[in-house]
């Protein structure tokens, strides 16, 4: 009987930190194409269980898509998540070697289940969506420093909120272009903003930055975007609940679309007003509601029905 095989590998921008449980065999190789060939080799001939990298800022899409492309089971874990792990095992240290090692452990210890992969559209998507939310944060930061900029200092900023608008409008352009370029998108993006409160912006970071949104559980989708209420219970104290983790950029244009479903929309307006009666705080109904509205368009999404009140209601 064959021991199952887990691989962590340690991305880094130059070099690739490779370690395999439970042989604790491990080497290095340059994150680089030719090298990722021999990688790939070497992998496919362990025939690894299961293959855990951390999400480092882009540095791991390389890996991530050459052994994606070969049907090896590839998890992109949460470093946060890993670290908290390496913590509990009492692990302190931090090299690459050691980072390689814990993922390896991570791997065959929590065993996340392997989930699917944006394909190379809904990347494009990714990218401009990320680009889309960079120019909106140095229009705020440029807004502020506005307020407090003298003269000739404040007319350089104009000039340059000016064009940050223009630049902006660009984006949203190619974004609808990238959605109906797609028949599939198309399909689902006119799915998604059937649904009351749900909106282009709301519907695209969907489709770009949750493509499990349709295949996992209503449960497992909340976690994933972190809109799940986790427990700060020990003893006899019953601490309150708290969303935390998560996908941040999806969880943002949550609570807008589900600020303006509690508006619009009539199960989630009826859903938060009965919240609100029963005496739960304003911030805790909305958060309610993000969880209510991710639950309808993960269900809209699996069964590829658009909105139906009557039914959902």
């Amino acid at each position: 009987m064959t021991l199952p095989i887990f691989v962590g590998i340690d991305v880094a921008k130059a070099t690739l930190d490779v370690a395999v449980r439970p042989s604790g065999e491990c080497w290095q190789l340059a994150n680089e194409a030719t090298a990722l060939l021999s990688l790939i080799a070497r992998l496919q001939a362990l025939e690894p269980t299961l293959v855990v990298l951390e999400a480092t800022g882009g540095f791991e899409h390389a890996v991530v898509a050459a052994l994606a492309a070969v049907a090896l089971p590839v998890v992109v874990a949460n470093p946060r998540q890993v670290r908290d792990f390496a913590r509990a095992t009492g692990q302190l240290a931090k090299t690459d070697v050691i980072d390689a090692q814990t993922l390896a452990l991570f791997a065959e210890r929590v065993r996340p289940a392997p989930r699917p992969l944006p394909d190379e559209a809904a990347q494009a998507l990714d990218a401009v969506l990320t680009r889309r939310r960079q120019l909106l944060e140095m229009l705020t930061a440029e807004r502020n420093r506005l307020g407090f900029a003298r003269a000739p200092v404040a007319r350089r900023i104009r000039t340059h909120v000016r064009w940050l608008q223009r630049e902006l409008a660009d984006v949203d352009r190619d974004l609808g272009r990238l959605i109906e370029q797609s028949p599939v998108w198309r399909a689902q993006d006119d799915l998604l903003q059937s649904v009351p409160g749900v909106g282009p912006i709301v519907s695209r970071t969907l489709l770009g930055e949750l493509p499990e949104l349709g295949r996992l559980t209503r449960k497992q989708i909340a976690a994933l975007v972190g809109v799940a209420p986790l427990a700060r219970d020990s003893g006899t104290r019953r601490g309150r609940r708290l969303i935390w983790g998560g996908r941040a950029p999806v969880r943002a244009v949550l609570y807008m679309g589900a600020l303006v479903a509690t508006r619009w929309n009539p199960v989630i307006r009826a859903f938060y007003q009965r919240l609100r009666a029963a005496g739960k705080p304003a911030k805790v109904a909305l958060v309610a509601c993000m969880r209510k509205l991710l639950t309808i368009l993960n269900a809209m999404a699996r069964s590829g029905t658009t909105w139906r009140h009557s039914a959902l209601a």
